[in-house]
């Protein structure tokens, strides 16, 4: 009958030690991380990466699509058009490369008619900005 008291004497015994610890005193993150999380581009670099960016046909790893997210991708691809204004066929996602803007592109395969698939990369981090320019080859609808 005795022996559940003891029992539990010795548990909180044993136990006091991880308790009586001081909580940690910061983050074990390195400061500099923690400094530059969230902190992105500046505009100014950003500037300087979409005049560099212009330089390559769009559509481009070189000078992706930039859109806000897949729903910005689809979008944008609804108001896609062929040379002959027909509605492209639009294919399989794949992951594309890191882009000149520094984050992941996405590759979609577009078709028009019988030509073959052309991939065009599409940057989905670009929450603030709507393309309202067309790819070469197709137009834009309204």
């Amino acid at each position: 009958m005795h022996r559940y008291p003891i029992l539990l004497g010795l548990a909180a015994v044993l136990a006091a030690p991880a308790f009586a610890a001081p909580p940690r005193k910061e983050s074990p993150a390195p400061h500099d991380t923690i400094r530059a999380f969230g902190q992105g581009s500046s505009d100014e670099e950003m500037t300087k990466a979409i005049a560099a960016a212009n330089a390559y046909p769009l559509g481009t790893l070189q000078n992706p699509i930039r859109v806000a997210g897949p729903d910005g991708a689809h979008l944008y691809l609804a108001r896609l058009r062929c040379a002959d204004g027909s509605t492209p066929a639009i294919g399989r996602e794949t992951p594309g490369s890191i882009d000149a803007h520094g984050t992941l592109t996405t590759l979609i395969a577009v078709t028009c008619g019988s030509s073959a698939a052309a991939p065009l990369a599409f940057d989905f981090y670009q929450e603030e900005y709507r393309e309202t320019r067309p790819a070469p080859g197709f137009s834009l609808a309204p």
